[in-house]
């Protein structure tokens, strides 16, 4: 097929020092890269964005082994995209293979062989869900928190795109009541009309512990967090003996002024109680993800499950719905088409 010679991606202008907003990014045109032996062209079609993408500035980011989430001034932003082959030389990837890869927010992309995934369409009956953060919920419900029947669960940022899907796994893995945190009325009527929550709590609405404590009276069995800070000390102040703590974000301190920002928490508390706080990423368990396809396209199919999700329509729309995310304004995904 024939290539044009430009194609659009979005750069990091200046990073942020407060609020996030679209003049942080700049639309270039730039030219299409071509690709060397054992690369890979991909014409990008469709790429998420996350809260988690916010650019983010630390003093030692080596020190807390962070380089890979940071963006400097200048360049490409990062994100989880799908696309088409288009060419590959000196690989068995094919034109027009459809991949799952990490260099999203520009319309083609160069990549080593390696650094692409090729998705098998019928795997999940929707290719949008390949660009979910399922398989960061999936792990935290099922890996690192071990939910089990007649749990108690509490999500912080519940209406994310791994918090709206993480109380949904908890619930088919048999918890017996699912709450959640989120920031708006709105969403929190959405948590529990239409993602199975039974109770959800308001960041802003008063002590995130008291509000749990009205929603759990007996207690929590298990914490997926997403966000940290106060949120992770209301879930500690109110967890039984071996409660169970999965830890797969801190957007408390990743939207605020200090991404490396402490939660202070009592130790004696998770002696007493046998407390379990693990951190968990996707990087270390990617052995579990035929189960978790298998898993997540069958409650799709089945409509054990849904996958809450926005689209947006060209690649100008990335920075504006980053901004947005952050500011809290979306429920589930935000995926770009390109």
């Amino acid at each position: 097929m024939s290539l044009p010679a430009t194609h659009r991606e979005v750069r990091l202008a200046a990073l942020p020092d407060g609020e996030l907003t679209p003049g942080h990014f700049e639309v270039v045109t730039a030219p299409v890269p071509a690709p060397g032996p054992g690369q890979v062209l991909v014409r990008n079609r469709l790429m998420s964005v996350a809260a988690v993408m916010r650019p983010l500035t630390l003093a030692d980011p080596d020190a807390f082994g962070l380089p890979q989430l940071l963006h400097k001034a200048g360049e490409v932003m990062r994100g989880a995209a799908l696309g088409e082959v288009v060419r590959a030389p000196g690989t068995d990837l094919a034109p027009g293979t459809l991949v799952r890869h990490r260099a999203g927010w520009r319309e083609y992309a160069v990549l080593n062989a390696p650094e692409v995934s090729p998705v098998d369409p019928e795997v999940l009956p929707d290719p949008a869900a390949h660009l979910s953060q399922g398989f960061t919920a999936w792990l935290g419900v099922v890996r690192g928190a071990g939910v089990r029947r007649g749990d108690t669960v509490f999500v912080t940022g519940a209406a994310g795109g791994a918090g709206s899907l993480a109380g949904q796994f908890a619930r088919l893995h048999g918890a017996a009541r699912v709450i959640g945190s989120t920031g708006s009325r709105h969403k929190a009527d959405r948590l529990t009309r239409e993602l199975g929550y039974d109770a959800a709590v308001l960041r802003g609405a008063g002590s995130i512990e008291e509000q749990l404590r009205a929603a759990a009276p007996d207690g929590i069995d298990v914490l997926f967090d997403t966000v940290g800070g106060e949120q992770l000390r209301a879930a500690l102040a109110l967890a039984r003996r071996n409660a169970r703590f999965a830890l797969v974000g801190a957007l408390a301190a990743q939207l605020s002024d200090d991404a490396l920002a402490p939660t202070a928490i009592s130790t004696l508390a998770l002696i007493t109680r046998s407390i379990t706080l693990r951190g968990i990423s996707a990087v270390d368990h990617q052995d579990a993800m035929p189960a978790y396809l298998s898993e997540f396209g069958r409650a799709l199919r089945e409509g054990a499950l849904t996958y809450p999700y926005t689209r947006l329509t060209g690649i100008d729309q990335a920075p504006g719905a980053l901004c947005e995310l952050v500011a809290g304004r979306h429920l589930g995904a935000v995926l770009v088409e390109l």
